[in-house]
């Protein structure tokens, strides 16, 4: 057995930061979890309703591992990252940071891992992996999937090497810390506008507000687009709110780092655009509830209602950003 010591192995809400909160604690640096993804500028949001696909999706954040790289570039880390199409290269690339004494973070599919209570393919998974033996790999993974966890060499391979929307070629990574800690208080109000400058200026109309908005008026028909609306439905609400979004489709995430900043700096902006996410949070809540309801009840109406939502939170959230952005 092969065990990277000194692992503080704290399961969060989100995949991706959960696996940055370990890589960086065992560097020496610990932020929370709201700190983590704030600085990553993950909030974002997509409609997509692609070709071939069973159902629509509601996203919340930005794609898979780019809020790794925001947070790299923005405080000065060193993100090592590996990829290959070769199972025994993948599996060295890991093994090797691992006998070296460190943690390694993994993109995989989550549906070949043992431990997962849900078998669904999601190619953007991600879990930081810190031990191995003859057998398991061990893993840590949000609170929801059991924290600390193990999963078998062969279904790890596996995850890693699935194709398919948002996977990676056996995609691994370390974070190194620059020799100074990084000054990451003076990276709050960058991290800050350019989360908001993209989202108000999202190039297509399935991103940003103007992507809420066009859900609000796509949601009302989403009992004739299900296949099965008592399945689909229930289910997408669930990813809404549950889905390791940490609630509200990441807006409480982001509400609670933006209430972190406002402790730390004072700027009434910030604390309105904290207000407004709060009030966002709120609604998303409602949104994925009423989506929910129509999906078990059959009632159209719960999806006008969430549609009504959607618009004031299209408004909401632009006038959110309109103000961060001016910080």
């Amino acid at each position: 057995m092969t065990i990277v010591q000194g692992i503080e192995a704290r399961g969060m809400q989100h995949c991706e930061t959960t696996a940055l909160g370990v890589l960086l604690r065992h560097e020496g640096l610990d932020l929370s979890e709201p700190m983590l993804f704030g600085l990553g500028s993950g909030l974002s949001f997509v409609y997509w309703d692609g070709k071939g696909m069973p159902f629509p999706f509601l996203g919340g954040r930005v794609k898979p591992f780019e809020l790794t790289r925001n947070l790299a570039a923005r405080l000065g880390l060193t993100l090592t990252v590996a990829e290959t199409t070769s199972p025994r290269r993948a599996w060295q690339n890991v093994a090797a940071a691992i006998d070296a004494g460190r943690p390694v973070g993994l993109q995989l599919d989550s549906f070949h891992l043992d431990y997962f209570r849900s078998r669904v393919h999601f190619g953007g998974h991600v879990v930081a992996m810190y031990g191995y033996d003859e057998h398991d790999a061990y893993l840590v993974d949000t609170d929801q999937q059991g924290g600390t966890v193990r999963t078998g060499l062969a279904a790890l391979a596996a995850a890693r090497a699935e194709r398919g929307p948002m996977t990676a070629r056996n995609r691994s990574f370390t974070l190194t810390l620059p020799s100074r800690p990084p000054a990451w208080q003076d990276q709050l109000v960058p991290a800050i506008r350019g989360c908001a400058e993209a989202f108000l200026a999202a190039p297509i109309a399935n991103l940003g507000h103007r992507g809420i908005a066009k859900a609000g008026k796509q949601v009302p028909g989403w009992l004739r687009r299900a296949g099965e609306p008592r399945r689909d439905l229930p289910h997408a609400a669930m990813l809404m709110e549950r889905g390791g979004t940490g609630g509200a489709l990441f807006r409480a995430l982001y509400r609670d780092f933006l209430g972190e900043c406002a402790g730390l700096i004072g700027d009434e902006r910030l604390r309105a655009g904290q207000r407004l996410y709060a009030e966002a949070a709120v609604l998303w809540t409602q949104v994925s509830a009423l989506i929910a309801k129509a999906g078990e009840s059959g009632d159209a109406d719960c999806l006008e209602q969430a549609g009504a939502v959607l618009e004031e939170l299209s408004r909401i959230e632009h006038d959110a950003m309109q103000v961060l952005r001016t910080l």
